[in-house]
Order: C-alpha cells, then sequence, then structure tokens
C-alpha cells in the first residue's frame, strides 16, 4: 500500500481526504506524477506489460486522460471491454445502486437478482435458442477453463481441438490453447494435456494469396481437421473443438461460413461438442450481438466476457439445459462468480443495447471505418505497404508488409519494406493522441473503438492513423 505521504504527493498534496478524480487530475505537479509512475515501475511485477508509461486517471466515452493532463482517444476499449464506451452512466448507475443493495452474494449460498435478471436479459440475444443454461464467472480465460471442464464432463472424453492463431487466455488451460505469441506460454510448461491445434483459414497461415476464395481457405483448413482426427485425437478422444468466428489476437480474421459450417458437420457426425469463444468478438462488436449469427452455426457451448458487463469483471458460459444437466453440482463456482454488481452493471448494458440503437451505430461507424482503412491501402504512398484491410463490424485490422516477415521462408516477405509498421504506427497514432493496438506475429494494427463512437470521433481517428501510416512509409 502506498504511504498516506507519497499517495498525498502523488494526488497533488491533498490534504484532507481524496479530492474528486478530475481535480487531481488537474493538481497533479509533473514531479509528483514521475514519482507515482516510478513507484509503479518498481513494484508491479515485471510480468505485466504496459503500452503507456502512465497513470490512467479518468474515463469519459471515447476519450482516457492521464495524471500527467495527456487526453487520448480511446481506440482500444480495453481490448474491447468498454463497447460501450468509458464510464456509461446508465451502467455506473446500476452499479453503483447495486453496491448500496448487495456488494456480494455467493452464488453456492443462494440466487442474486441481478444475476436472474441478467439471464432474462440475455436469452433473446443468443444466436441460437437451445442456448438456455448460464454460467458467470470473472474473465474470458476463467470462461475458457470452465467450457473445457463442461466438454470433458458431458462427454466423457479428454481432448480439445483449437486454431493455429487463437488467443483464449492466460489461465493454464486457456493458456494451453492459445497459439496466437509464444509469449504467453514460454517458460511455464508442461501446458494442459490434451490440447491440439489446426490452421485457421487464413491466407498467410496457409502460405496462399490475399485473394484466396474462402472456400479454398476453409477447404485446406477442413482437410487438415480430418488429418488432425485421423492421425493425432481420434474422435473418439476428442471432447470439443474450440473456435474465434473471428481470429482476435492472432490478427482479426472473420472465420469464413464455409469453414465453420464443415466444422459443425464434423462435430455433429463424431459426437464433438462446438465451443465458441466470442469472448472478444460478442455484444455487439462485429455488428451483431454476436458474431456466430453471420454464420447461422450453432454452438453447443459460447462463451463471452470483454463487452459484457462494460468494464466489471464478468464472463459468461452458456449451453443447453440438456447437456448442462450432466454436471454435478459444485463442479463449477468461484469466490467472486457472477458478483452481484457486474450482474447489474451488465444488465443496463443489455438495455442499452436496446435503448441506444448500438448496433445500428456499429454497422454504420463500420462502413466509415472501412472506406477510410480502403483509401489508406490504395493510397499511392502506402498501398504498397499494406497487405490486407479486413474484419467485421468495429473488430477491424489492417496487416502490414514486413521485409522479414516471420523467417526466411515466409512468402509474404517484402524486402525493403520498413521495418516494425505496426509497432511504429502505433506509436506514432500515440503520439498524435490516440491509443490503438498492435495484435499477432504479423505487423497487424487492430481497431477496436466504442461502439457507440461518434462520425466524428471515428473520422478524427482514421485521419491520425492516415498520417501516422504516411509518415512512417516516408522515414522508411
Amino acid at each position: 500500500m502506498l504511504s498516506t505521504r507519497l499517495a498525498r504527493r502523488a494526488l497533488g498534496g491533498a490534504r484532507q481526504g481524496y479530492a474528486p478524480l478530475t481535480q487531481r487530475s488537474r493538481t497533479f505537479a509533473t514531479q509528483s506524477y514521475d514519482s507515482l509512475v516510478a513507484f509503479g515501475q518498481k513494484h508491479v511485477t515485471k510480468g505485466l506489460g504496459r503500452q503507456v508509461e502512465g497513470v490512467m486517471v479518468k474515463g469519459e466515452g471515447s476519450y482516457v486522460t492521464f495524471g500527467d493532463g495527456k487526453r487520448f482517444l480511446d481506440f482500444t476499449s480495453g481490448i474491447g471491454v468498454t463497447n460501450l464506451g468509458h464510464c456509461h452512466p446508465k451502467v455506473s448507475a446500476a452499479a453503483a445502486q447495486q453496491c448500496m443493495e448487495l456488494v456480494h452474494g455467493q452464488c453456492s449460498i443462494g440466487f442474486t437478482t441481478p444475476y436472474l435478471q441478467l439471464i432474462e436479459k440475455l436469452i433473446p440475444m443468443m444466436p441460437d435458442k437451445s442456448l438456455d443454461s448460464f454460467f458467470f464467472w470473472n474473465s474470458g480465460s476463467e470462461a475458457i477453463d470452465a467450457a473445457i471442464k463442461m466438454a470433458r464432463a458431458m462427454t466423457g472424453k479428454q481432448n480439445i481441438i483449437g486454431m493455429q492463431g487463437a488467443y483464449h487466455g492466460r489461465t493454464y488451460g486457456a493458456m494451453a490453447l492459445t497459439k496466437s505469441k509464444t509469449v504467453y506460454t514460454e517458460g511455464f510448461h508442461p501446458l494442459m494435456p490434451g490440447a491440439y491445434s489446426l490452421p485457421f483459414p487464413y491466407w498467410h497461415h496457409l502460405g496462399t494469396p490475399v485473394s484466396t476464395s474462402s472456400a479454398e481457405l476453409s477447404a485446406a483448413s477442413l482437410n487438415q481437421l480430418n488429418l488432425l482426427l485421423q492421425q493425432q485425437s481420434a474422435p473418439g478422444d476428442t471432447a470439443a473443438i474450440l473456435i474465434e468466428p473471428v481470429l482476435g489476437e492472432g490478427g482479426y480474421i472473420p472465420a469464413p461460413h464455409e469453414f465453420l459450417e464443415g466444422v459443425r458437420k464434423i462435430c455433429d457426425e463424431n459426437g464433438i461438442l462446438l465451443i465458441i469463444d466470442e469472448v472478444q468478438s460478442g455484444f455487439g462488436r462485429t455488428g451483431k450481438n454476436f458474431n456466430i449469427e453471420y454464420s447461422g452455426v450453432r454452438p453447443d457451448i459460447l462463451t463471452c466476457a470483454k463487452g459484457l458487463a462494460n468494464g466489471f469483471p464478468l464472463s459468461g458460459i452458456v449451453s443447453r439445459k440438456e447437456l448442462t444437466d450432466k454436471l454435478n453440482p459444485g463442479s463449477m463456482g468461484g469466490t467472486y462468480a457472477g458478483n452481484a454488481v457486474s450482474c447489474a452493471a451488465a444488465v443496463a448494458v443489455a438495455d442499452a443495447f436496446k435503448s441506444e440503437n448500438i448496433l445500428a451505430n456499429v454497422q454504420a461507424r463500420s462502413t466509415e471505418l472501412f472506406d477510410a482503412l480502403h483509401a489508406v491501402k490504395s493510397n499511392p504512398t502506402t498501398r504498397e505497404v499494406i497487405l490486407d484491410v479486413r474484419g467485421q463490424g468495429l473488430m477491424v485490422a489492417v496487416e502490414f508488409a514486413s521485409p522479414t516477415g516471420t523467417g526466411e521462408y515466409d512468402p509474404f516477405r517484402k524486402p525493403g519494406t520498413p521495418a516494425r509498421l505496426a509497432s511504429r504506427v502505433a506509436k506514432r497514432c500515440q503520439e498524435k493522441g490516440m491509443l490503438i493496438l498492435t495484435t499477432s506475429v504479423y505487423e497487424v494494427i487492430r481497431f477496436i473503438p466504442p461502439l457507440n463512437i461518434s462520425s466524428e470521433d471515428l473520422k478524427k481517428g482514421t485521419q491520425i492513423f492516415t498520417e501516422a501510416v504516411e509518415e512512417v512509409v516516408r522515414e522508411g
């Protein structure tokens, strides 16, 4: 805990209680702010990485402010969490009210009203009416762990097949199926046994041209799935196949309908469950409540988190009652699982989606975003360094060329291209007042603005990005 003296100095010398956040932000002296940053650098574990060496003190809508007074347009949304913007008034009010009624009602003791209200709100939003049995936990990683446990118990089988490039989290079960970067697993082996992976239908993974049709990409990956079931994990040993319908940390690549339909068919033929991970792509991020709606494919288990409670820790694992009835009471749970305050916030999120026409805004802003990014791609100054613009809704990515790629056998290496384009462009955007993230082992920048972002703020963000790309490319 910070000493009283250090806390007062860091917060601008307040002597009696805490000043309001806005006042504290204004009264930060440069040295005091630097001292607080230095304190964090010294005492926060090195295992956490940061894009900005600073202290965030206020979030409002599409903007976040740091203690030194710098205000940023936030195209990260807490990595797809604050889908309704920072501190949405109705969501924050609902959480505050719940704090005065019941903060923690442990799920193994009894129901809480917000937990049941949230189920009532979510049932009509589900991508398939068969999804009618809910368990709420805290994080996306925990949701994946719960889905793995459920699949194994429901089928009596152990193995789980995931996707190359997937990200499912950093807890032990989820980490075994996370294949987007080795940084998440390096040094932590042995991982959970029974985890297998196959290539995602993504042109760069498969080494095919960007123009390769979705049918061809799907056929290649489905062929690999059939081989995996014949060579590595027999159907009789395979409990589930786990898929992000839009590959997240792996590069924001939507899965083709043909692939999802083919996987569903293989699962049905072999008694394998299909787990759809909508932790990042769910809750309107791609223009529908859940991305899997675009394909019409039915999940056996669906996981969600991030945008579910707009910043309050909450995740959901949804399945069919006929399947969850196979679980033994007590096999699921957790001290903070389905926290009452988080559930109250999530109820307000569901209400806001309807009353504020969020999906319509996503679709309108998505068109504007893609138009702006395609303009960058066709710009004579920058077109040679952009390989792809892709995504759905407001889950969008730009992939740049690289002089080295993933190594000498990467068919898309472009010698002479400026190095580290994604990280350099992201840094330049930050210098211009916008936070944006890179992703994957390739040179990719991802766009995750709030779903209720205005047309004006979206235009401001795309202008910053355009300028940043042009400047970095000219620097070489």
